[in-house]
């Protein structure tokens, strides 16, 4: 099963899903240097339903928001996160923000990580449940890559 695909296909699975009474977690983020942080991250998401949908910034949105990054290209990054069970499918987006891609695919669940308060993830206003996450204090892509300069 390729787990990236484009808008239009993943919203007819996604229909198709739904139509089968599953329930539709959507998560997203620049996943440029998968850490424990991610992977508890992603288990916990996926646990809260039926199918996990990994929006993945791509690397024009990643450098919008992260400037000199990303380590990885969109096209790695996605591909390490699809061999993950856990992720059921992955979209990219090129927004600053998945908004667009939550407002079409209509999640009934939304979560992001515990550095996220509730009220201020994207897409709150468009899901039925939202949650944030426990966050792993020390554990981020940020912190790994100033340990990494500092060797």
């Amino acid at each position: 099963m390729n787990k990236i695909l484009n808008r239009d296909e993943l919203n007819k699975t996604l229909d198709r899903l739904r139509a089968e009474g599953k329930k539709i977690v959507f998560t997203n983020g620049c996943f440029d240097i998968i850490h424990i942080g991610h992977i508890r991250y992603l288990k916990e998401s996926k646990a809260l339903g039926d199918v996990l949908v990994l929006g993945l910034n791509s690397d024009r949105s990643v450098s919008l928001i992260k400037p000199g990054r990303p380590i990885n290209t969109q096209d790695h990054r996605a591909e390490v996160l699809s061999s993950l069970e856990m992720v059921d499918y992955i979209a990219l987006f090129d927004e600053e923000t998945p908004y667009e891609l939550i407002k079409l695919l209509q999640p009934d669940i939304l979560v992001k990580g515990g550095d996220w308060k509730k009220e201020d993830i994207v897409g709150s206003d468009i899901a039925k449940e939202t949650y944030s996450l426990p966050y792993i204090k020390g554990i981020s892509t940020t912190e790994i890559i100033e340990r990494i300069k500092r060797l």
